[in-house]
């Protein structure tokens, strides 16, 4: 099964991504924010990446664009729920840098796994 890296934040969102992607078979490790995440990836590359827009120290975006400027061909699924600025589309933002999907929090476990199917194709 192939391993997948979830960048976010909150505790609660990693956890919850992690089981659900752990139910399905998946090996899932987790980071705080981007600047960790974009670590473990140079360290040990992963098969798709899951990242938050919003994260203190290195946001979405910034770790969007580094992960996809050294590693191109990886897939990045990224999920906001928009935050305090619910007038900036962050996901729509994102696309223009190349990831395979997005999604807005909060999601159904089916959807998920349904784009990181997809992405992984």
């Amino acid at each position: 099964m192939p391993r997948i890296l979830v960048i976010d934040d909150e505790n609660l969102v990693c956890f919850t991504i992690e089981r659900i992607l752990a139910s399905a078979g998946h090996t899932v490790v987790t980071a705080e924010n981007g600047a960790v995440g974009l670590r473990r990836q140079r360290e040990t590359p992963f098969d798709l990446v899951i990242t938050d827009i919003l994260m203190p120290e290195q946001d979405g975006i910034e770790t969007v664009r580094a992960l996809k400027a050294e590693f191109p061909k990886l897939p990045i699924i990224a999920v906001s729920g928009g935050g305090r600025m619910v007038n900036m589309n962050y996901l729509q933002m994102v696309t223009d840098f190349g990831v395979a999907d997005t999604i807005a929090k909060p999601f159904l476990p089916d959807e998920i796994l349904a784009k990181i199917a997809a992405a992984l194709k």
